[in-house]
């Protein structure tokens, strides 16, 4: 009997027990589900490459990380040729770009895996040194600088003194976009004057060499930046947002954020952050096209 009762009570303790476990598991589950959503995204995210969004990229990854304090967001330069070859090494999560991956990368199959996003348009802006005195530049005469056939500023209306070209280098996206949208059909003479590797260097170098000119984004020269260089206007156009939309300034391109695969989680996460109406305003002060400006132009 008594061992009938103890097996009893045993038996009792065990169902109560599993009701308990099974009352408690499906209460923490929806907690625990609640606590995900209000703690976000997890992970690391390392980016690299095109110094023209670096800016942005790094506002973004800013901003995301505090929204989602256990994410770590990681974005350097080297260029968008470094980037694109860096995503396709796997040795990083985003490479950040001024042109398409199929652009740079020669090997077909490698590019297959690339998916290119699309996050942002920006403008780029040809720089003069002030003592140039030029305020506005054709296409034709901005040919003719950098293929080495115009050499002194009073050619084109400025001061009559030496035109010091300052280059990028080729794996520059900057140059990509500079080389598509205004030198065309048109060489470059790469012997003419010096090579700086990034949107910064360009704008010390103008700053300080007399007589030089160069390109660089316009993200550089937004307000608040403290930069004195001012873009001069091609064809009349200035590098506006609404002179890019209805197609009056031609020096432009969009900013790709490329990775391997398709992506999820916290990379998925801060990309749709940067491309969200949430952070477009952010764009724009940035000296930034938010995607939904363009959305004429896809």
């Amino acid at each position: 009997m008594r061992r009938r009762k103890t097996a009893f009570m045993i038996t009792l303790i065990l169902i109560i027990g599993l009701l308990a476990a099974c009352t408690s598991n499906n209460g923490g589950g929806a907690k625990a589900g609640s606590g995900s959503e209000e703690e976000g995204y997890t992970g690391i995210i390392n980016a690299a490459g095109s110094t023209a969004l670096l800016p942005l990229a790094d506002e973004a990854a800013t901003e995301f990380m505090a929204k989602n304090p256990n994410v770590s967001v990681t974005v350097q330069g080297g260029g968008s040729g470094t980037g694109i070859n860096q995503v396709a090494s796997g040795a990083v999560n985003i490479g950040n770009s001024d042109l398409p991956s199929a652009d740079k990368i020669e090997d077909e199959k490698l590019a297959e895996e690339l998916v290119d996003y699309k996050v942002a348009g920006i403008a780029f802006g040809i720089v003069v040194n002030d003592d140039a005195n030029v305020d506005n530049l054709t296409i034709e005469q901005i040919q003719g600088i950098f293929s080495g056939k115009i050499k002194n500023w009073k050619e084109v209306g400025g001061a009559d003194s030496e035109i010091n070209v300052v280059n990028r280098p080729e794996s520059s996206g900057t140059r990509y976009a500079f080389e598509k949208t205004i030198m065309k059909d048109v060489s470059m003479n790469t012997g003419v004057g010096t090579t700086q590797d990034s949107n910064g260097a360009v704008e010390n170098s103008i700053n300080s060499t007399p007589g030089s000119i160069s390109y660089l984004a316009m993200s550089y020269l937004a307000e608040g930046k403290g930069s004195s260089l001012k873009p001069v206007t091609i064809n009349g156009a200035e590098p506006t947002i609404e002179n890019v939309v209805n197609d009056s300034y031609p020096f432009w391109s969009y900013e790709y954020m490329v990775t391997k695969g398709e992506i999820g989680g916290a990379v998925k996460g801060y990309m749709d952050f940067i491309r969200s109406d949430e952070f477009a305003e952010t764009v724009t002060k940035m000296g930034y096209i938010p995607m939904l400006e363009l959305e004429n132009k896809e």
